[in-house]
């Protein structure tokens, strides 16, 4: 006579409860983050005022309307940002001011170009700098008698040569605003894009000062 064997059954023993607290920390790491400091650039914090000295030159960035709690250790060569909520804004808040003050510290090193292309089909355009009032001159645009004005910001260099201009700075947003102040002063209204394509546009954008052909990049 056969006797049945029980099956046995692997019972499956349930996760290990992860620390209450462990899980927190990971929460709270999110809402910190670092920068390294090369060691050709110094940055110095006074109240909300950040200043980056690099080998192009110095530049300031003021975060007392930004909500993120800033400390620089120059003995760790580093830059510590915490967030000051715990909220997905927060989040976002942080990871802005992060990518703004590597763009200071990348803008002092390299600098930063922006290459613009004159296009015109009948009048040819004329662009010309002048440095005392710090704009560049916009001439015969469409057989327009009147020159168009466009502003330079800050220490931003404009040059033109031949039917390109060459926008070289080390502060990103003044060398972008001063490629848009260009291009905007250009541009044709009430009119097909498609078939009047008199203007001066953006072709080109990269790290490091472009010298007619002598380029520093990463």
């Amino acid at each position: 006579m056969s006797t049945d064997q029980p099956e046995q059954q692997q019972q499956q023993q349930p996760p290990p409860a992860q620390n209450p607290s462990s899980q927190q920390k990971t929460k709270l790491d999110k809402f910190e983050t670092f920068l390294d400091i090369p060691q050709d650039i110094k940055v110095s914090l006074q109240k909300n005022m950040l200043e980056v000295v690099g080998p192009l030159g110095k530049t300031f960035k003021n975060f007392k309307k930004i909500p993120v709690n800033i400390t620089v250790s120059p003995q760790e060569q580093k830059i510590i940002l915490k967030a000051v909520g715990l909220r997905k804004k927060d989040y976002s808040i942080l990871n802005t001011s992060k990518s703004t003050i590597r763009n200071l510290m990348e803008g002092v090193a390299q600098g930063y170009t922006i290459k613009m292309k004159i296009v015109f089909a009948h009048f040819p355009i004329t662009v010309k700098t002048n440095e005392a009032d710090r704009t560049v001159i916009i001439e015969n645009f469409q057989g327009e008698r009147a020159a168009r004005i466009s502003k330079i910001i800050g220490k931003t260099k404009v040059a033109a040569k031949g039917d390109d201009i060459i926008i070289t700075g080390f502060v990103k947003t003044e060398v972008t605003q001063t490629a848009a102040n260009i291009q905007l002063r250009t541009r044709v209204k009430g009119k097909d894009h498609r078939v009047f394509l008199d203007g001066i546009y953006i072709f080109e954008q990269s790290v490091g000062i472009d010298k007619g052909g002598s380029k520093k990049s990463k």
